[in-house]
């Protein structure tokens, strides 16, 4: 669901600079103040996993592409602030090596996805795992993918509206969100239920595995 450059105003990514740069800062100084040596190298290598299963993606109409993300299962092993700090690198590198994504949409792209969709998840599993486990691990993985991509269609759909020329066409992204809406979340709401599989089968190999962080 990376939004590429050239789609997004600096009315709205400029401001979104500000805010992830602020939570940025704040992750990096949180986590260097609680992330313990053997923790590294798991999250290193559940990073690498969802760098890969970003890179397969599938373009849609509306300027944006589905893909699962793999930020469910960050966050719900390794908490928020890892989650989004870690989709955040794995975007900068796909933007940087790749051209996946865009360097002026980055914090959109890594708000919404790394972000949004890590809380989103993180919140769901918290709420659900006392019904059921399995459950609880596909509803945050599903709800991860598609408040990410609701939010990336809302910042595409709304480009027409604050920016412009005088006599009305968008400067930049073309399509309004009675567009993006459709084109983004339909394909998301089927994308979803592969990324829930998904979380639900990493959660338990790491755990099978003794991998899972003590909370």
């Amino acid at each position: 669901m990376h939004i590429p450059d050239g789609f997004i105003a600096p009315q709205m990514y400029l401001p979104a600079y500000g805010v992830a740069g602020g939570l940025w800062a704040y992750g990096v100084r949180r986590l260097r103040a609680s992330m313990e040596d053997e923790t590294i190298p798991r999250l290193a290598v559940l990073t690498a996993f969802c760098f890969v299963a970003m890179m397969v993606m599938v373009p849609l109409p509306g300027g944006t592409s589905a893909h699962v993300t793999g930020v469910a299962m960050l966050a719900i092993l390794f908490g928020v602030w890892m989650a989004f700090l870690s989709v955040s690198l794995v975007l900068l590198i796909q933007a940087l090596l790749f051209g996946s994504g865009g360097i002026t949409a980055l914090p959109i792209n890594a708000l919404a996805i790394g972000m949004a969709g890590g809380a989103a998840a993180w919140c769901a599993f918290g709420l659900l795992k006392h019904v059921h486990e399995g459950f609880a691990l596909v509803v945050a993985g599903w709800l991860s993918v598609n408040l990410s991509a609701l939010l990336v269609a809302i910042a595409l759909g709304v480009q027409p509206l604050i920016a412009h020329r005088a006599d009305g066409s968008p400067l930049f992204f073309p399509f309004g969100l009675s567009v993006t809406l459709g084109a983004v979340m339909v394909p998301h709401l089927i994308i979803g239920v592969g990324e829930g599989v998904l979380t639900l089968l990493m959660y338990r190999f790491v755990k099978q595995r003794g991998w899972f962080p003590e909370s």
